[in-house]
């Protein structure tokens, strides 16, 4: 709860940043010029970018288990079943953090964590995982995934992914009326946004987004670098994760559902906007630690 709080705090904070730099430099007579309240635009990108984000990691839960077919086990059921609950177990209290749900979800070898809240979290394993690796493999990527929880990792990402999408509604829209205002400048008669506004509004919630996008999977990948030693840190040894990526390296990790990409233990197409690193650099990272 603390962390959804400090998420709330810090979105309140970045508007009311955005907009004391908008009165600086004197966008808000423009905007105001033009027929545009900085106010609303203020709350506009705060509803549209904080908003949208908060939402989706409330629901990541359910839609996760929706998404990827994922049938929660409680450790009553098979051997092996009862092993990967009562891992989850070892590593949760090892990290501090409340007992997540458990589950399997069919596929390639994958797994991902997810939840709004540490103590209310989400493992997952797949059955590829649990068929193509070790035990001691799966561990490390169980504690793999426990580092997440237990990093806050899913709010964070939630609070970039946030940030981004406000910066990019509120310039796409502040640009938009300066472009709208240039190619206007002559018509006396023109009153509120012409088409020039809406096009460049469209053309830069595409580009800026994609900027932000960037950002968003660089962070990302910096997260999954400190899951993995986090991983070694609650297996007391590196190897077992190091074996484990070495594994991924050279199998076809499952894709994830598009919502749920950021979570897996690996995956992603393209430098820039992958969520994970390349298996070998995760690999010599770990390779590089005391």
């Amino acid at each position: 709860m603390k962390r959804i709080a400090l998420f709330l705090l810090t979105n309140v904070a970045v508007v009311v940043v955005l907009g004391i730099v908008a009165s600086l430099l004197g966008v808000n007579r423009f905007l105001t010029a033009n027929g545009l309240n900085l106010g609303a635009l203020l709350g506009f990108a705060f509803i549209m970018g904080f908003g949208g984000a908060i939402i989706s990691l409330l629901i990541s839960k359910p839609v996760a288990k929706w998404s990827a077919g994922v049938q929660i086990i409680d450790g009553t059921g098979s051997a092996d079943e009862a092993w990967i609950v009562e891992t989850v177990r070892k590593f949760a209290d090892k990290a501090g953090i409340g007992m997540p749900e458990v589950g399997i979800f069919p596929g390639d070898p994958n797994a991902f964590a997810t939840g709004a809240f540490k103590n209310n979290a989400l493992v997952a394993v797949s059955t590829g995982l649990l068929q193509g690796m070790t035990r001691e493999e799966v561990e490390a990527v169980i504690g793999h995934e426990v580092a997440h929880i237990a990093n806050g990792d899913m709010v964070t990402m939630t609070l970039i992914q946030g940030v981004m999408n406000t910066f990019v509604v509120f310039l796409s829209r502040v640009i938009g009326y300066a472009v709208d205002s240039f190619l206007r400048k002559n018509d006396e008669n023109s009153s509120g946004p012409g088409i020039g506004y809406y096009v460049t509004t469209i053309v830069l919630d595409i580009a800026l987004g994609f900027l932000a996008s960037i950002i968003v999977a660089w962070f990302s990948r910096q997260r999954e670098f400190r899951a993995d030693a986090g991983a070694a840190q609650l297996m007391g040894r590196k190897q077992p994760m190091i074996d484990a990526l070495a594994r991924l390296g050279g199998a076809h990790p499952a894709e994830l559902p598009k919502n749920m990409a950021a979570l897996g233990i690996a995956g992603g197409i393209g430098k820039l906007f992958s969520t994970h690193p390349p298996i070998e650099e995760r690999i010599a990272a770990l390779q590089s630690k005391a």
